[in-house]
């Protein structure tokens, strides 16, 4: 019943790669949650603050990335029919990009573009490096690809874009040493290629493999997959474009039609595989990826309504519900989702692999290893937390703020929980 429960998800990469990235990313999101707890009076200030900055990147690259990256090293060779080219590159991806993220954390608190950050910078780039060689030189080798690995490839050539980017902005924020202007006028675009061309490009392409797979859905569509990769990758470059041009914030209608157009594309994909589903059960985790597929269309409209809003100049708050909404919001809830439908299998083929068996005999179904009582907790006072952050923040409310925060903490105090639950399971 358990091997029968791994078909299609079958054991590819070893978990010695695969797991760090799981647990470092569970840490990182609870520590986020912390300091938006201590911190809740940043809504009051600036983009451009250091807790915000602090917050930012860890949720972006200690929590959002470094799942991602975990999760890509066990669903690439499955993707491409082959093997992951390097584990020794799958190891120093982790090392490097975790080694780096409290340096660059570190000098964002401290506010101080010095060594400390540009060490962090370095390090970071640097891991990046080492997991794009390895997903270049193992799609390049294989025999087969399925389409879903080259949103793979497009998101991993965006993510380096974006590291590399944040490097240079570093090193240009004191004397713009690199570019004509102060790096802060460059932040929306090293936060958009992260977004969109990291973050929103992977989930389109994993999104659409995992969610039909879990669904035990049949439903494929390579010419809607295809539209998906060209709207979002055409509306991150007309952005890029426009911004390097210095045209009006009003011209931006173009990309956002474009990623919007992207979006509805991969909604309506993946009703699709809903509706033709097998398993009409559908469980606690899929049910929350369903619901961070719609939480991408809250982004959007938050940036429709700050280009209405330009006129009045009226968008500071919009801008820090705009950045909320993706970090902790669609990003945040299909990493909840995800991960307890992926790390179970991988910890299942560590332990199980030889075919140990448990003191009653035959060994659990993946699904045993996490404990489904605390992942519902986990969910409800997630969703509870993101719907009480809207108004807070709108409102500039700091009791609501702060009950929010509170919630939004336990969720990660109960996911940590759970992670660690899976992890450390013993036969």
């Amino acid at each position: 019943m358990a091997a029968a429960g791994i078909t299609g998800f079958q054991e590819t990469t070893t978990y010695k790669v695969v797991l760090p990235f799981y647990a470092y990313g569970a840490l990182s999101f609870f520590l986020s949650a912390l300091l938006l707890f201590l911190n809740t009076e940043l809504f009051e200030h600036h983009h451009f603050h250091p807790i915000t900055l602090t917050i930012t990147h860890l949720m972006a690259l200690g929590w959002g990335t470094m799942v991602i990256l975990g999760a890509s090293h066990q669903l690439l060779p499955v993707l491409i029919s082959g093997k992951l080219q390097s584990v020794a590159l799958g190891h120093l991806a982790f090392v490097f990009t975790a080694i780096g993220i409290p340096f660059l954390a570190i000098g964002f608190y401290q506010f101080k573009f010095d060594w400390v950050l540009k060490t962090g910078a370095i390090l970071i780039n640097t891991g990046v490096i080492c997991y794009l060689v390895n997903v270049v030189i193992s799609i390049h080798k294989s025999k087969k690809q399925e389409f879903h690995a080259w949103f793979i490839l497009a998101a991993g050539l965006w993510l380096f874009s974006t590291t590399f980017f944040g490097l240079l902005l570093v090193y240009n924020y004191h004397g713009n040493l690199i570019f004509t202007k102060n790096s802060v006028a460059y932040l929306s675009l090293h936060a958009h290629m992260g977004i969109i061309g990291w973050f929103l490009t992977l989930v389109f392409g994993v999104g659409s493999r995992l969610i039909p797979l879990f669904l035990i859905s049949k439903y494929n569509s390579p010419k809607t997959l295809w539209l998906i990769l060209i709207l979002v990758n055409s509306g991150l470059i007309s952005f890029i474009t426009l911004k390097l041009m210095g045209l009006s914030e009003v011209f931006y209608s173009l990309p956002i039609l474009l990623i919007l157009s992207a979006v509805v594309a991969f909604l309506v994909y993946c009703r699709k595989a809903y509706l033709s589903r097998i398993r009409k059960n559908v469980d606690m985790q899929v049910k929350l990826s369903m619901i961070a597929v719609l939480q991408m269309l809250v982004p959007v409209l938050v940036l429709i309504v700050v280009i209405a809003l330009l006129p009045t100049g009226d968008k500071q708050q919009l801008a820090l519900l705009y950045g909320f909404c993706i970090f902790f919001g669609w990003l945040t809830a299909i990493i909840l989702g995800m991960t307890f439908k992926t790390m179970p299998f991988i910890v299942w083929n560590k332990v199980y692999q030889k075919g140990k068996r448990t003191a009653s005999g035959a060994p659990p179904a993946p699904k045993e290893l996490f404990n489904h009582k605390i992942y519902e907790v986990t969910t409800y006072t997630y969703l509870i937390g993101f719907v009480l952050f809207i108004p807070a923040i709108l409102l500039l409310h700091s009791v609501l703020l702060k009950i929010a925060a509170t919630v939004m903490l336990l969720s990660a105090l109960f996911y940590v929980i759970n992670v660690s639950i899976t992890l450390f399971h013993k036969a």
